[in-house]
């Protein structure tokens, strides 16, 4: 395998687009696997765990590689798009040898892995030739001394179990939430929940969004209640409606009880609904908006960088009060016609009043027909007074249509 570089640190290539000969993207690297051996032998690089388009995980053996350096990867074309499996005898890089505690031979200082070297030998394998290590923080430093040494000047891989994750949390933090995910869901275990434990309740509530249902069911389990609770606060309603049936009964109840009292009753209202109808499948928290708005306060409000584009796409006009169920629907402005209005004009002015709506025990085909055929990525449900209860996006629709076990299509990959 010929290549640019003979050196490179495992952080730099997490994230790398990886092209075929052609010059085509085809993935992206998200994690580099390697064979442990044993303390004194450098662990050998087998391959490398690539995000193909659709995001699913594929295994890139070093034999495919071609090119290695500071921008990308370079790939024979050849890969096998079977999902990613890691065997028994393999080691992520990024997902369980970064945070590692490991202790200096020499010197008997003890530090945290933060990096680590894959180098070309002369028989054209891969191997972990150096490790970065960052001692712990002491005084009024933000980082502790960092040192690079020899693999096999280094001890605790084989044998520690003590491991944080500061750093891996740093790498996940670059990702997507359906990304990160993935590289959660590929972790042991054990590694699983250390990473769980270490992730602020937001930005845990927008990954366990993004698993497979056991996924979610087994982390919640291993949670305090209380943060458990908290983390479900953070969740969009639909979703932790649906994680919440989920649970057995008394661990729903218990939670419940600990949410805040205005998020637990969103929830509570959805369960109600069968899963797969338009009640089930709603949030109730679509943009909501008077009459009397103008059309800079609901551009204001769609500009929101936590609305997913589905439900920015929409905005619901309605008498008070103003939270579901609110008052009779009036109609709802489309963010295409709300740019081309003034932005001090009233939004009632830019309404589409002919938008038809659903009802909540619309089911799942029911709701695909009536966006299919409107053309919507978004649709108001409301009830028999003409009350908004919420809205269906496409991206609920899609959640629903797919088959069970779409988030985690497992298949052996060589």
């Amino acid at each position: 395998m010929s290549t640019t570089a003979t050196r490179v640190f495992a952080a730099r290539l997490a994230g790398l687009p990886v092209f075929d000969p052609n010059g085509d993207q085809v993935g992206k690297v998200r994690d580099i696997v390697v064979v442990m051996r044993s303390e004194i032998h450098q662990p050998r690089a087998v391959g490398l765990v690539v995000e193909v388009f659709g995001r699913r995980q594929v295994f890139a053996p070093m034999t495919r590689i071609t090119s290695i350096d500071a921008g990308a990867v370079i790939t024979t074309g050849l890969l096998n798009m079977r999902r990613f499996a890691k065997r028994s005898t393999e080691i992520l890089v990024l997902g369980q040898l970064l945070d590692r505690r490991v202790t200096i031979k020499e010197n008997r200082v003890q530090g945290i892995v933060y990096d680590v070297a894959l180098e070309q030998t002369r028989t054209r394998d891969w191997v972990i030739s150096r490790i970065a290590i960052e001692e712990p923080t002491k005084g009024f430093r933000r980082r502790g001394q960092t040192h690079i040494v020899e693999w096999n000047e280094v001890e605790g891989f084989g044998t520690s179990t003590e491991q944080g994750a500061t750093h891996l949390i740093a790498r996940l933090a670059d990702l997507k939430p359906a990304d990160a995910a993935n590289v959660i869901h590929d972790l042991p275990p054990e590694r699983r929940s250390e990473v769980v434990a270490a992730m602020d309740d937001e930005r845990l509530a927008d990954v366990l969004e993004e698993l497979p249902e056991e996924d979610q069911v087994e982390i919640l389990g291993h949670l305090d209640s209380e943060r458990a609770a908290d983390v479900l606060e953070e969740m969009s309603p639909d979703d932790a409606a649906d994680l919440i049936a989920d649970l057995p009964p008394e661990t729903a109840a218990q939670l419940l009880e600990l949410m805040e009292p205005e998020e637990a009753e969103d929830i509570r209202r959805l369960m109600v609904y069968a899963e797969e109808t338009a009640g089930g499948m709603m949030t109730p928290e679509p943009v909501i908006l008077p009459p009397d708005a103008t059309i800079a306060e609901a551009l204001a409000h769609v500009r929101h960088e936590e609305l997913s584009p589905s439900l920015a796409a929409l905005v619901y006009v309605v008498r008070p009060p103003l939270e579901t169920p609110t008052g009779k629907l009036i109609g709802v402005a489309h963010i295409q016609r709300l740019l081309r209005e003034p932005p001090s004009s009233l939004v009632a002015g830019a309404l589409d009043e002919s938008t038809e709506t659903l009802r909540p025990d619309a089911t799942m085909q029911d709701v695909a027909a009536h966006m299919a055929a409107y053309n919507l990525v978004a649709a108001p449900v409301v009830d028999e007074e003409g009350r908004l209860l919420g809205a269906v996006t496409v991206d609920d629709l899609l959640d629903h249509l797919l088959p069970d076990g779409w988030r985690d299509q497992k298949a052996t990959r060589r």
